[in-house]
């Protein structure tokens, strides 16, 4: 431990302000709650706190704007009524620390559960810059997952950044869950923002586990949380993966997700009085994403890495939503998981030429990427040719590469589910194994016409 546990609460207590500026409710709306008295001394996204008959009631200042400030509140604003006093509070203190490992904790640092957690001695701002671009080293070495198909056909390697695009029940939280438990990394870093309250113990408990909590930081805001709680979780997250970075440690975050992070940034946008936009989204939502994602990645000289996957909820797989396609702009590739393939029973449900990873070919030596070249290429000859197969209109022996593709794909499809203990040797070793078939078939050798490719 590199500070005392006293050192930390001393720390905590030489941050208590004696002193802080009042005023009064001014006027209630469903916008959020107007207050008085308190614009000289205000700034934006600063805390403040409702001195209402039924308790204090959190919030923070979105909108300043001559004599008064506009005030979205934490809870249920139920009670609060004109002239109710108003203070400006400090923000907590958001430290990070070796002992929050293992531990969940909502977006201000403080334990979710139910035990006690001091912070760190040095606080650190939710808003961090990305390290200088110039900087920053290359992408790192290929990581083993624990999948056979992202160690192979969709490569991870250290230092990038990859989004998980995918509908509700198509098995997103389980392959989170089991990339929490494989992937190579010092410390996982995992921010739930707007999870279902009900899902939040079921994930920590039945699908990470203990051997995924042994290592992790759980970050969370429920659904139920105001929208700057739910898009605090998400720079929280990102703050605590910062932090181990900047230990020397190579940090796997994932976060989950960034469609409800550009929801909430929509909602404190449209209560700042910003006009929407596209489907909605206001036009600072893109920046917003970016400014997010662009702090994980290769750190600097003396720094560790972040190695991220940011989950991106689309509606009947549409790639084309305008979070899904804002973040497809500033990742290192994508990770499609469908529906169809879900309902087949093949997990993960990878759709494999839909899926992107920026990692390649450097990821991988000659050999592997003509294996993956090979791959790819009997899953679009046999993607293209499956309503003619399906419908029994294909004639054996009528092209030799759909042949092939027919024969490779019964293999192909069992590895694509594999979840190899091997490591990527293994996987390579595993592919190669599921082509093999294919390689039989006369003719297959030669290059198929037209291979989609990412």
């Amino acid at each position: 431990m590199d500070d005392t546990a006293f050192d930390r609460a001393a720390g905590l207590i030489g941050r208590l302000v004696p002193r802080m500026p009042a005023g009064r409710i001014t006027g209630v709306s469903a916008a959020g709650l107007v207050a008085g008295g308190l614009s000289h001394h205000a700034r934006l996204g600063a805390r403040a706190e409702i001195l209402r008959e039924r308790g204090p009631l959190p919030a923070e200042v979105v909108r300043i704007g001559g004599p008064e400030v506009l005030l979205l509140p934490e809870g249920n604003s139920e009670g609060v009524g004109l002239g109710d006093p108003v203070r400006l509070v400090p923000a907590p203190a958001f430290a990070p620390h070796g002992d929050w490992i293992g531990r969940v904790i909502d977006p201000d640092g403080q334990p979710l559960d139910g035990r006690p957690l001091l912070p760190g001695l040095a606080p650190r701002p939710l808003h961090m810059a990305p390290p200088a671009a110039q900087g920053r080293r290359a992408l790192g070495a290929r990581l083993a997952t624990g999948f056979a198909v992202l160690d192979t056909l969709l490569p991870l390697v250290r230092g990038q950044r990859i989004g998980l695009f995918a509908g509700s029940g198509v098995g997103k939280s389980t392959l989170l869950a089991g990339l929490a438990t494989g992937v190579e990394a010092d410390v996982i870093v995992i921010g739930l923002v707007g999870e279902r309250g009900r899902e939040l113990r079921h994930f920590i408990d039945e699908v990470l586990g203990p051997e995924g909590m042994r290592r992790a930081v759980v970050v969370a805001a429920t659904s139920d949380r105001a929208p700057q709680l739910r898009l605090r979780a998400a720079h929280a997250a990102t703050a605590v993966a910062e932090h181990f970075r900047d230990r020397g440690q190579n940090v796997l975050l994932l976060l989950d997700s960034v469609t409800r992070f550009a929801e909430a940034h929509r909602e404190l946008a449209a209560a700042g009085g910003e006009p929407a936009g596209l489907r909605g989204f206001p036009a600072s939502t893109g920046p917003a994403i970016a400014a997010l994602c662009e702090r994980a990645g290769p750190g600097g000289t003396s720094q560790g890495d972040i190695t991220a996957v940011y989950s991106v909820l689309v509606a009947g797989s549409d790639m084309e939503e305008p979070v899904a396609d804002m973040l497809r702009g500033v990742l290192d590739g994508h990770v499609v998981l469908d529906r169809t393939i879900a309902e087949g029973g093949r997990f993960p449900a990878i759709d494999v030429l839909r899926s992107v990873s920026r990692a390649l070919p450097a990821a991988a030596g000659p050999a592997e990427n003509r294996l993956i070249a090979e791959a790819r290429a009997h899953l679009g000859v046999h993607d293209r040719a499956a309503m003619m197969i399906r419908a029994g209109l294909y004639a054996a022996g009528s092209d030799p590469q759909t042949d092939a593709a027919i024969a490779a794909q019964p293999a192909l499809e069992a590895f694509l589910a594999l979840r190899p203990t091997g490591g990527t040797d293994a996987s390579f070793v595993a592919l190669r194994q599921a082509l093999a078939t294919a390689r039989q078939v006369p003719g297959a050798g030669d290059q198929p016409r037209s291979i989609r490719r990412p």
